[in-house]
C-alpha cells in the first residue's frame, strides 16, 4: 500500500520536512516513490509549504492514503485529501 507521509531533513532545532509517496511498510526516511513537496514549519506563512497538486491528486486516485499530518497540510492548500470513488466497469 502506497501512503503519502512526511520524510525529515534538516538538522537539529531545524526541521524540514519532504511530502513523499512511500511504501507503507518503508522507515520514515526511507525508501520513497516519487517526492511531491515540501514542508517548512519554521518559515513564515507565505513560503510554508510547496505541493505539487497534480501528482497528488493522481496518488489519490490510485488509492494512497495521505498520514493525518499531510491530510491536515493538504486541507490548507485547498487539495481535496479525499477524492471520490473511482466507478468501476
Amino acid at each position: 500500500m502506497v501512503v503519502l507521509r512526511l520524510k525529515r531533513m534538516g538538522r537539529r532545532h531545524r526541521p524540514f520536512y519532504r511530502v513523499n509517496a512511500m511504501d507503507k511498510r518503508a522507515p520514515r526516511d526511507g525508501r520513497v516513490i516519487e517526492e511531491l513537496g515540501w514542508f517548512d514549519p519554521l518559515a513564515s506563512d507565505d513560503k510554508q509549504v510547496s505541493l505539487k497538486a497534480d501528482r497528488i491528486k493522481y496518488w489519490l486516485s490510485v488509492g494512497a492514503q495521505p498520514s493525518e499530518t499531510v491530510r491536515n497540510l493538504l486541507k490548507k492548500s485547498d487539495i481535496d485529501p479525499t477524492p471520490g470513488q473511482k466507478l468501476e466497469s
